[in-house]
């Protein structure tokens, strides 16, 4: 009876391990963006234009994963001094530090949505914790690459002197608002 019931749990493993799906990042349709405050009179937003990554999702049993990749060299304010300046060692150093991550730590599913996602944010070389809220979630068949593709929106907010991007503090307000957009065509 033991060996059965293994065998019956193993084959329970099995099947939920083959219903994940595995993502990878669509960067022309991935803009992970950002706000942040200027003085108190307006709030400056911008881009990272070059990211990567892969998305596990097990619909089925409410679980996955993700990884996200930024290249901080990518960012775009719309003025290119202001981009210049924000490479340099004053904020985000890209000469030293040349990647910005997040790796989810759990998702929060309701239904088939995926609704938020507990991860971990590692800026300059600190990591710290970030939840996101799934404002959208949708997955079909994309009628031109006639694969699975899934997007989301997703929105959160992080104090960027936890980081230890402290430049213009007090002046500038530490809190960052984040707007992410993102599209993952399914792995062959």
């Amino acid at each position: 009876m033991k060996f059965k019931s293994l065998i019956a749990a193993l084959l329970v493993c099995v099947a939920g391990a083959a219903s994940a799906q595995t993502y990878n990042v669509e960067p022309g349709h991935t803009y992970p963006s950002f706000e942040a405050d200027h003085m108190g009179i307006s709030f400056w937003r911008g881009k990272f234009l070059k990211n990567s990554g892969k998305i596990t999702l097990d619909r089925a049993a409410k679980t996955g994963t993700a990884e996200i990749f930024i290249d901080p060299a990518s960012i775009d304010f719309g003025h290119a001094k202001m981009n210049e300046h924000a490479k340099g060692k004053d904020m985000f150093n890209v000469e030293q530090f040349p990647g910005i991550t997040y790796k989810s730590t759990s998702m929060k599913f309701d239904g088939d949505k995926l609704v938020s996602m507990e991860g971990e944010l590692t800026m300059l070389g600190v990591t710290k914790p970030v939840a996101l809220v799934v404002n959208r979630f949708k997955c079909i068949i994309h009628p031109m690459l006639k694969r699975e593709v899934c997007g989301a929106d997703a929105s959160g907010s992080f104090n960027r002197t936890d980081f230890g991007l402290n430049y213009g503090v007090p002046r500038f307000a530490p809190e960052v608002k984040l707007a992410i957009q993102i599209e993952a065509v399914k792995a062959d």
